[in-house]
């Protein structure tokens, strides 16, 4: 098996040792950028091909990520899936909506009557509070779909499948995310500038 993390390096997607202010306001120093990932086929289909071997004997029928980057990882890991399985394996994707008790996702374009009875493997790219995940696992179930399990490129959040509300997670790696307050972080006071171009809105969730 590959070593993921020297995959995501390799192609500028981990980083570490800089100064970074996430979306949630606190500071830290590394992070995983899968939009760094993506361009790279190659890359992605080999680490897409890791989740679909764990799956393998898992009668996979299809695979279903969040949008936007979950929408690539499921493309290519329902691919290795049906290649391995001589069967066809379906990839569709869930859209954030919004509703009286806030967000939620849910399958459009027709995708849910896809899943309606089928084993369902969830993917993500990055977890770091499982919430988009956790929302594609129960859209799927809404959908009528049997959530077999949920697969991840990186868990940066100690998420646990129970979080997720799934049977089982499986995560290609685990980085995990130390981070500060503003007034607490130590970056700041031993005056190490923010990295502009790595700071709130270009961060993962």
């Amino acid at each position: 098996m590959s070593d993921v993390l020297a995959i995501l390096a390799q192609v500028g997607a981990l980083i570490t040792g800089d100064h970074i202010v996430y979306t949630s306001g606190r500071h830290g120093s590394s992070y995983v950028n899968k939009d760094a990932l993506y361009p790279h086929t190659e890359a992605t289909r080999t680490v897409c091909a890791q989740i679909a071997s764990h799956y393998a004997d898992q009668e996979i029928e299809a695979v279903a990520g969040p949008t936007v980057g979950g929408v690539i990882i499921a493309q290519w890991t329902a691919h290795h899936l049906g290649y391995a399985a001589g069967r066809e394996v379906l990839a569709v994707y869930a859209e954030e909506t919004q509703t009286e008790t806030g967000k939620a996702r849910t399958f459009r374009r027709g995708y849910d009557a896809l899943l309606q009875g089928r084993r369902v493997l969830v993917v993500e790219d990055i977890l770091t509070t499982g919430g988009s995940a956790r929302m594609v696992v129960e859209a799927v179930e809404a959908a009528g779909g049997i959530v077999v399990g949920v697969a991840a490129l990186c868990n940066r959040g100690g998420v646990t499948a129970e979080l997720l509300g799934a049977p089982q997670l499986y995560s290609l790696a685990t980085v995990p995310l130390e981070s500060w307050s503003a007034q607490e972080c130590p970056l700041c006071a031993a005056g190490v500038p923010i990295n502009p171009r790595l700071g709130k809105g270009h961060m993962l969730r």
